[in-house]
């Protein structure tokens, strides 16, 4: 089994995260993220109990727990959702406070749409950078008219960087989100873009297959890749490795980015 380096690993994980108690981390990795919620909400709690001492000691005594809550989360990201969610709930509470109560469901209505709660679990909004994958074409060998996918595609900056890279090639994105979708398909006309589970949609047919996920999802895409995509067919992931299969290329890319490409 292919490890990762100890380079590698120090990238992707935030500072202070080998500090975190392992039961800690399994449990906000296990309900994330509901983890959130359940830091807002108690800190929204803890704000309420604690105006009899005055409103700075109320803030205080609110936001000190959120925060040792927030850095029990392994992901950066996670983190900063977690501390970053409740001060901007605090912000709005003080802006918005001559509104009726129904507009808070404007916001929720709004992240159920651009992220449905079964893809909770794959990556967050991260738009490949540009020019990631500018140096592919010297390294994947194609025919003309090779059928490419983006199983996560978001808004399209991976459709975007693909198609500079493959000119005549087909562009496929698969994505969960209805709204992500939509705008992708407005942003990029000349991609097929489809509004569907990227584990449930099948990659045969595929010569490329690229990914931008989440370190715990790859040994699903490895599984996937295994069982679905034909002899030959490459696999691409931006960041993070397959577990088990060796790399015919890891490049290292400006700033914290790298590209992994497999042949299967």
């Amino acid at each position: 089994m292919q490890k990762r380096s100890a380079a590698e690993s120090a990238l992707n994980t935030p500072p202070g995260a080998e500090q975190v108690p392992p039961a800690a981390r399994a449990w906000t990795r296990r309900l994330w993220p509901a983890s959130a919620f359940l830091c807002w909400l108690l800190g929204w709690l803890l704000l309420a109990a604690l105006q009899p001492l005055g409103p700075l000691w109320a803030l205080v005594g609110a936001l000190m727990p959120v925060a040792g809550l927030a850095w029990l989360h392994e992901r950066r990201w996670r983190r900063f959702m977690v501390l970053g969610g409740f001060a901007a709930s605090l912000l709005l509470h003080q802006g918005l406070a001559g509104l009726p109560a129904w507009c808070w469901l404007l916001p929720l209505g709004l992240l159920v749409l651009m992220y449905p709660r079964s893809t909770w679990r794959d990556a967050p909004l991260f738009p490949t950078p540009a020019g990631a994958l500018a140096s592919l074409a010297a390294h994947v060998d194609l025919p003309p008219q090779a059928r490419i996918l983006d199983a996560g595609c978001g808004l399209g900056g991976g459709l975007r960087e693909l198609h500079r890279c493959f000119p005549a090639a087909e562009i496929h994105g698969v994505e969960w989100s209805p709204l992500l979708a939509l705008a992708c398909r407005l942003r990029h006309p000349w991609a097929r873009v489809r509004r569907a589970d990227m584990w449930a949609q099948p990659w045969a047919g595929y010569q490329l297959v690229y990914l931008f996920q989440r370190p715990e999802s790859m040994a699903q895409a490895e599984a996937k890749a295994r069982a679905e995509l034909e002899s030959g067919a490459w696999l691409i992931s931006l960041d993070f490795p397959l577990p088990g299969t060796p790399a015919i290329l890891n490049q290292p890319l400006a700033g914290r980015h790298s590209v992994h490409v497999y042949r299967f």
